[in-house]
């Protein structure tokens, strides 16, 4: 036992010699560190915040916050009531479609019912100014074979004929609803592939790669090009999609295009009463150029 015991001191004092604090803080091996850490379960954007003062849980292929600590308990509350708190809500999965109004509108008139509330196609909601929030069946089988309830969101027309939907799932419903809509409109053909890998082109990337997945040595202090090749943090698909799979589908007969957008747009909830004063102090109005 004894000698176990030396062995072990020994050998964590191998490894700590072998990077040092600043070493293991440096941003390139932090970068590399939280993707390979998401992997399994992806982190959203605002996951190093949560995790300093929430419990967080595995769900849905995400690493979410559930519940505040003792320490941010009373400060979430302060700022829900008096000021504004801000939830992060991107695990939601958008499912974008493109395509001809006429078409979508006769096709998504069949997973939905006027008898439940407000549909895609009402006035308020076609001009884009408003969120609209439904339940969806599948196809032709209202008011059975319910899907799940779902948020949506049109962009204001311009002009043409062709318009773009953004509908908002829970990742536990995305999956049999992206199934269904690629089946009402018979989006079968993949336009576009997700990369299994961020590609590395540059010859310093491939030096700073090495230099990251070589565990135990130090930066070779003559590599001054690779400091510059400094790794994005790249999340590869999301916790309902397998890398591997397309995440756009097109229909031949009607150019449809249903695309998986999950991860790739943020979304945010802000709550309390200087949610409004926040927005407008953050969010600036863009100088729309006509060419």
């Amino acid at each position: 036992c004894k000698k176990q015991a030396e062995k072990a001191v020994h050998q964590k004092k191998e490894q700590s010699k072998t990077k040092c604090r600043k070493a293991r803080r440096r941003h390139i091996n932090l970068v590399a560190e939280f993707n390979h850490r998401q992997r399994k379960n992806i982190w959203l954007e605002t996951h190093i915040w949560h995790a300093k003062r929430f419990h967080m849980v595995k769900k849905w292929g995400y690493c979410l916050g559930n519940s505040p600590t003792e320490k941010s308990y009373r400060a979430c509350y302060r700022a829900m009531t008096k000021h504004c708190l801000l939830q992060d809500l991107s695990y939601y999965c958008c499912l974008e479609l493109k395509g001809k109004e006429n078409e979508l509108l006769r096709q998504l008139a069949r997973i939905c019912s006027s008898d439940t509330g407000l549909t895609f196609q009402e006035a308020c909601y076609l001009s884009g100014r408003f969120e609209g929030s439904l339940n969806l069946y599948r196809a032709d089988r209202y008011p059975e074979d319910v899907l799940g309830p779902a948020t949506f969101i049109w962009k204001p027309r311009d002009g043409s004929e062709n318009r773009q939907l953004w509908i908002w799932v829970h990742p536990a419903l995305k999956k049999d609803i992206l199934r269904e809509l690629k089946a009402i409109f018979q989006c079968t053909e993949p336009e576009e592939m997700c990369i299994s890998e961020p590609v590395t082109t540059s010859v310093q990337g491939e030096k700073q790669v090495e230099v990251v997945t070589s565990l135990g040595n130090k930066r070779k202090k003559e590599d001054k090009e690779g400091e510059k090749a400094v790794p994005v943090k790249k999340i590869i698909g999301d916790g309902t999609r397998d890398p591997f799979q397309s995440y756009s589908w097109i229909a031949q007969t009607t150019g449809i295009v249903i695309s998986d957008r999950s991860m790739e747009i943020l979304r945010y909830r802000l709550i309390g009463p200087l949610s409004h004063s926040v927005l407008t102090e953050t969010l600036k109005a863009a100088s729309v150029q006509t060419v």
